[in-house]
């Protein structure tokens, strides 16, 4: 098979999907486009800030895609490249798009609040907390990983202590986005000017910032950078959307999707041969692991098919700032299928860089940026040049996502602590306050990272993809309840509490059978999480399903 044709596929099955089903969605649940949004009526000028459907696109987009679907296909491939494709393509349009497009008109249907308070108003109040417990332990897992990679990537030493001029130039490059950011969003605030100027804009302050990364690179260790990012996070994290949000977001949009532009045009010239075999068996065994199809390939990958993180950023931050509800559809279905093609691309890049001896050396991103700088020969640049900027995109997008799943841990942690049916106490009030939730959550991600985040990152697939099922409830059961049809939400939903609950008892029993024979404390801590998470997903799954099932009547 040529990744030409698994190119061409992918792009006209997802083009399709978006243009028939998509569209079959917004017409079956119902978009106004006169509603005022609560962008408007909810309007703070921190959270809730309208913006024009690009910038929120941008937003959406470059929160939930970078690494991720570049890191799941890749993982996955030992399964072969058929299921791998299948599962995104298939996921993506009638998973993933139907998950992102729920949650955010969920959200916009209800005062721009989260997917919790979803579940307080149309399931119950122990829904809610259990799945926003749920939502923060998550949020701190995923701040820990996240800000540990970011400061070990701006790291400009090797173990030998020699400067290393790329982790160098992803620094300032990095660095100068959020300084350039926020000069964008003062001219995006306060000029009226038409998209295509602020897309000009953008455009050259990216070039501009990439243009200077490279040629003056930052040289810090892990330990300040670990600092600068939990401090540029604190700030990110209470700092008006329209001020730095918005136009970081609108800035790395531009820099993935050119990205995305330069692999497509490489495959095509290329036209690479899928040396991965389409399908290895149902049952692969790698030393002492083996893995089976079902679950592992459904939560290895998660962003491209379906991801519980991408209902937390179309409910928790890109539904508070869409201007009408038209944008719905494609800010939140058109962004994931865009991501899914950026999986597809990330397949194609793995099926040409296999051997006959299996999938190739290196992380995701190596392979990665090392395919498409080899595709890239062929349009004339120089394979070095273009293996250091896919590197560098890559390198951009794990800050934009860190920022984003920091405030929507603060949001859960602050939605926890309130209560519209009665007057909040005292002690209620400190704990819902915007700067006090940010603190606590940083600080508990900041001693994660520092003691150690790794013994429980295994459990990270399975808690995505538990979010992504208990998110699908939550929308099915908003949908039943204000007379909308939610039948297409049923199939995703079953499925993925199938996958994630199958994944979380294999390895409780794996945690077990080791622990039994040889005690280790971090394996220990991992089987502590892994049973909370399927206590906290059985019991809001069960009051999500008692209501879903509930005679309409009495609804």
């Amino acid at each position: 098979m040529n990744g030409f044709v698994i190119i061409i596929i992918a792009a006209v099955v997802l083009i399709c999907g978006y243009v028939f089903y998509g569209r079959f969605l917004a017409k079956k649940w119902g978009i106004d486009p006169n509603a005022k949004t609560p962008a408007y009526t909810e309007k703070d000028g921190v959270d809730y800030v309208p913006a024009d459907t690009n910038v929120v696109f941008g937003h959406q987009f470059a929160s939930i895609a970078g690494a991720g679907p570049i890191n799941g296909p890749i993982q996955a491939a030992i399964f072969g490249w058929l299921p791998v494709l299948l599962w995104i393509l298939i996921g993506g349009v009638f998973f993933g798009a139907v998950q992102d497009f729920s949650s955010m008109y969920a959200s916009v249907k209800n005062k721009g609040k989260s997917i919790g308070y979803i579940i307080e108003r149309y399931i119950g109040k122990t829904g809610k907390r259990l799945f926003l417990i749920f939502t923060w332990l998550f949020s701190i897992l995923v701040v820990a990983a996240f800000a540990d990679i970011v400061a070990t990537t701006f790291n400009g030493f090797d173990a030998g202590g020699a400067k290393v001029a790329a982790d160098g130039a992803v620094a300032t490059t990095s660095i100068l986005f959020i300084l350039f950011a926020v000069g964008l969003g003062m001219f995006l605030k306060f000029t009226k000017c038409p998209t295509w100027v602020n897309t000009m804009a953008a455009i050259v302050l990216l070039v501009a910032a990439i243009a200077i990364g490279i040629n003056l690179p930052i040289y810090c260790t892990r330990e300040f950078w670990l600092l600068f990012v939990f401090a540029y996070i604190l700030i990110a994290c209470v700092t008006p959307v329209w001020a730095l949000l918005q136009p970081r977001d609108y800035l790395n949009s531009y820099l993935l999707i050119a990205m995305m532009l330069m692999a497509f045009v490489g495959i095509i010239i290329y036209q690479p041969a899928m040396n991965l075999a389409p399908f290895t068996g149902f049952k692969i065994v790698s030393g002492n692991t083996t893995s089976y199809l079902f679950p592992t390939l459904f939560v290895t990958i998660a962003c491209g098919a379906v991801s519980g993180f991408h209902s937390l950023v179309s409910s928790g931050t890109a539904s508070k700032q869409i201007k009408n509800e038209k944008a719905m559809l494609p800010v939140s279905f058109g962004a994931m299928l865009l991501e899914s093609f950026l999986a597809v691309i990330a397949l194609v890049c793995v099926g040409f860089a296999a051997t006959s001896e299996g999938l190739p050396s290196g992380t995701p991103a190596q392979v990665f940026a090392s395919a498409i700088a080899v595709f890239l020969t062929k349009v004339g640049l120089s394979e070095s040049i273009s293996y250091t900027l896919i590197t560098l995109a890559i390198s951009a997008f794990a800050l934009t996502s860190l920022d984003s799943v920091a405030r929507v841990g603060r949001i859960a942690f602050q939605e926890f602590f309130m209560d519209e049916d009665k007057e909040m106490s005292k002690a209620a009030k400190v704990a819902s306050n915007t700067y006090v939730a940010t603190i606590i959550t940083l600080v508990l991600s900041f001693l994660l990272a520092k003691v150690g985040y790794a013994s429980i990152w295994p459990l990270f697939g399975s808690a995505n993809q538990m979010l992504s099922a208990l998110a699908l409830i939550a929308c099915a059961v908003f949908l039943k309840k204000t007379k909308r049809q939610g039948i297409m939400l049923w199939g995703p939903m079953f499925i993925m509490l199938a996958v994630t609950f199958t994944a979380i008892v294999i390895k409780i029993v794996e945690l077990i059978s080791g622990l039994t024979t040889r005690f280790v404390a971090g394996n220990a801590l991992q089987l502590m999480f892994a049973v909370l998470l399927l206590l906290l997903g059985i019991m809001v799954a069960a009051e999500g399903l008692k209501k879903l099932f509930e005679d309409r009547k009495a609804a």
